[in-house]
């Protein structure tokens, strides 16, 4: 888990998240080890939330109440081979998973940068990979199991009314036991990266972002790389105007690559190649780092990233990278992707609030004729409008607000 303790005198005394730049208010941190206990807790808190693997950089699973931790929940993974489907807990991450799967011969159709992340948390932040034809990760979710507000048990699957608003639900319904995740066959891929993207190739955005299973470009608003993710070889010595990397990359220029999965277009098998940092390494400079992410219509992204472009020489000093990739359209009542496809436009700044924060600023003002939905679980100042069909659900649920934060009154206000 990406969860800090603050030091004082050599004691703990304060839970942070992975970044270090939210701290916990949580009178109380709990583990409970079985449903039952999970339960009899959430019934009798006036306050509660949920903390996954302690990986966004916003309060969305801060609370003044109680806060629970699934770390000590059994980690199960059943998986359904007739159904192509998987059930797992509410503590279950991606890097514990999709082994299992693999070694049954099945894979999950997408994955997020960092597989160290929890599947209930990634699920109920609209958390992403990339890929023009694969939605987020919480698409792939066909039932969820949640205790509610007075710690009765409540099950839904895909076909249920509530069910597209209970799935990307930022924990405002209630805590997450398990989830039911569709399945694809195990496939393989390769990882090239090129350097060298000419400012013209945005000309052939769609090309570029369609030529592979899942392709990301990284800029620093002035030099740009690809990195190609896809079932065949690429063998074009000048792609788009590129040129093949000499030897594995990191995302951050400079960074040793130890961190990062295979590349040199090696195949392997699907969840050692989508994600791009290795499970059984923490990436290179962990923590050290603030992010935002910001999700705008697929036709609008162009334009987009030209007016990005124009503003990178006040990007540049607070920034350490910045990774555009484009993203399917779901059905999800809270995902910034519902009924549209994507370009999400990911920074990773500096650990310099002050610093970051006018230049952030600035980002949204310039992204803002271009439509953009925030990524739940990252840093941003503008709040979009809450769809009301999940404001009447978060109600009927939790009339009393025992799962209500600052994050989610925020959201919920009218």
């Amino acid at each position: 888990m990406f969860l800090r303790n603050l030091l004082w005198e050599g004691k703990a005394v304060t839970l942070t998240n992975w970044a270090g730049n939210t701290v916990f208010q949580a009178k109380d941190v709990h583990h409970p080890v079985s449903l039952d206990e999970l339960r009899r807790l959430v019934a009798s808190s006036p306050r509660v939330r949920a903390l996954g693997s302690g990986h966004s950089f916003n309060h969305v699973a801060d609370t003044t109440g109680e806060l629970v931790v699934l770390d000590r929940m059994p980690e199960r993974a059943e998986i359904d081979a007739a159904a192509a489907t998987v059930r797992v807990g509410g503590r279950v991450t991606y890097a514990r998973l999709a082994p299992l799967l693999h070694e049954a011969g099945f894979a999950l159709a997408n994955m997020a940068s960092l597989p160290h992340i929890s599947v209930a948390g990634s699920v109920a932040t609209a958390t992403h990979g990339s890929g023009d034809a694969v939605p987020c990760l919480a698409a792939a979710v066909s039932g969820i199991e949640l205790v509610t507000a007075d710690g009765s048990l409540l099950s839904l699957s895909r076909g249920d009314a509530d069910f597209p608003g209970s799935v990307v639900a930022l924990g405002a319904l209630g805590v997450v036991t398990s989830l039911t995740l569709d399945l694809v066959p195990a496939f393989e891929l390769r990882q090239y990266v090129r350097d060298g993207l000419p400012l013209d190739a945005l000309d052939h955005f769609d090309a570029i972002m369609s030529s592979g299973y899942s392709v990301s470009l990284f800029t620093d608003w002035r030099d740009t790389r690809v990195w190609v993710k896809r079932a065949e070889e690429l063998t074009d010595p000048d792609w788009y105007g590129t040129r093949p990397a000499d030897g594995p990359r990191h995302p951050l220029p400079g960074m040793p690559a130890d961190s990062c999965t295979q590349q040199l277009g090696v195949p392997g098998p699907w969840y050692e190649r989508l994600p791009h940092f290795r499970a059984d390494h923490e990436p290179s400079g962990a923590g050290d780092e603030l992010q935002s992410e910001l999700l705008l219509p697929r036709e609008n992204a162009v334009a987009a990233l030209r007016a990005l472009f124009a503003i990178g020489e006040r990007i540049r000093p607070v920034l350490h990278i910045s990774e555009v990739r484009s993203i399917a359209a779901d059905e999800l009542w809270l995902s910034p992707f519902r009924g549209r496809d994507a370009v999400g436009v990911h920074f990773t700044w500096k650990k310099d609030v002050a610093g970051v924060m006018p230049v952030l600023e600035l980002v949204e003002e310039t992204l803002a004729p271009y439509g953009p939905l925030p990524h739940w679980g990252k840093l941003f100042t503008r709040w979009p409008a809450c769809p009301d069909d999940f404001r009447e659900l978060a109600r009927r649920l939790d009339p009393d607000g025992k799962f209500a934060n600052d994050f989610t009154r925020l959201l919920l206000a009218e």
